[in-house]
C-alpha cells in the first residue's frame, strides 16, 4: 500500500499477476517441469529482480510473462491482458506496444547497423524509418555509444557492446513492461551500473515495471524487491532494505 495525494493509503497497481503458473516441457517420461506453480505480483513503478540457481525456471517464467512463451496452467495477466485469451496476432500486436525484451542472446540482426536495429520496434509499430533511426540513435548515446559505434554492425562490437544494443532495443519505444535476462552479464562494472541507472528510471514512470534475471550482485541495491526462486517455484520475495543490502554482499 502507498499514500494518495491526500494522504489516505491506495492500493499498489499489479502490472504482472501469476498465480499457480505451471509449464512442462516434453511428456511422458523426458517431461521436465519448468514452473511448478509460480504465484508472483509485480508492481507498476517498481525493478524486481529475479534470482536463483541456473536450471530453476527464470528464463521459463519471464518468457511466457512477456508472452513468448504460453502457459500449461494457472492464471498470468500482464496489464490485466490474458495472452492465453489472444490469438497470435493479438499477442504479437500487444507485445510489440507493451513489452520490451532483452535477450540473453541478444537477438541482434547481422545486416542492419546498430541504430536500424535499435529502431526495429518503432518501425514495426509504424514508425518511419527516418525518424525510428533518429530515435534509436538517441537512446544508443544514453548507454554509451558515440557517433561511430551507432553506425556500426553487430559483428564490429564487442559482447558487452551488442549487450547495450539489446538494451537500448528494449527501451526504445517505452514500453510498459520490460523483461530483461542478465542484462549486464557481459558488462563491466561502471557500465553495467550506467544501464541499471536509466533502467531503473524508466521503470519508475508511471505505469512502467521492469523484471531483471540475474546473477549479478553487483546490481542488487537498484532492486526495489527481489524474489528467490528454485526448483520452477518463487521461494521469498524480499522488500526490506536491510536484506536487499545483505544480498547485495553476496554472490548468487
Amino acid at each position: 500500500m502507498t499514500a494518495s495525494n491526500n494522504g489516505t493509503p491506495k492500493q499498489v497497481e499489479v502490472a504482472v499477476r501469476c498465480d499457480g503458473l505451471t509449464k512442462t516441457f516434453g511428456t511422458g517420461n523426458a517431461a521436465v517441469k519448468a514452473l511448478r506453480g509460480v504465484d508472483l505480483e509485480v508492481r507498476n513503478g517498481e525493478l524486481l529482480m529475479l534470482v536463483g540457481p541456473s536450471g530453476c525456471g527464470k528464463t521459463t517464467l519471464i518468457s511466457v510473462i512477456a508472452g513468448v512463451l504460453r502457459r500449461d496452467g494457472g492464471d498470468c495477466t500482464v496489464f490485466a491482458q490474458d495472452y492465453n485469451r489472444m490469438s497470435e496476432d493479438e499477442t504479437t500486436s500487444f507485445r510489440g506496444v507493451n513489452i520490451g525484451f532483452v535477450f540473453q542472446a541478444f537477438n541482434l540482426i547481422p545486416s542492419l547497423t546498430t541504430a536500424e536495429n535499435v529502431a526495429t520496434p518503432l518501425i514495426i509499430n509504424g514508425m518511419k524509418p527516418t525518424a525510428a533511426v533518429s530515435q534509436a540513435s538517441k537512446i544508443l548515446v544514453e548507454v554509451g555509444f558515440d557517433d561511430r559505434m551507432v553506425r556500426s554492425f553487430p559483428q564490429d562490437l564487442s559482447g558487452g557492446q551488442q549487450q547495450r544494443v539489446a538494451i537500448a532495443r528494449s527501451l526504445v519505444h517505452q514500453p510498459r513492461l520490460i523483461v530483461c535476462d542478465e542484462p549486464t552479464s557481459a558488462l563491466d562494472g561502471e557500465t553495467g551500473h550506467k544501464v541499471m541507472e536509466l533502467m531503473r528510471r524508466l521503470g519508475r514512470a508511471e505505469n512502467r515495471a521492469l523484471v531483471v534475471v540475474t546473477h549479478d550482485s553487483r546490481i542488487f541495491e537498484f532492486a526495489d524487491r527481489i524474489a528467490e526462486m528454485e526448483d520452477g517455484r518463487i521461494t521469498q520475495v524480499v522488500d526490506s532494505p536491510s536484506k536487499l543490502k545483505a544480498m547485495s554482499n553476496q554472490v548468487v
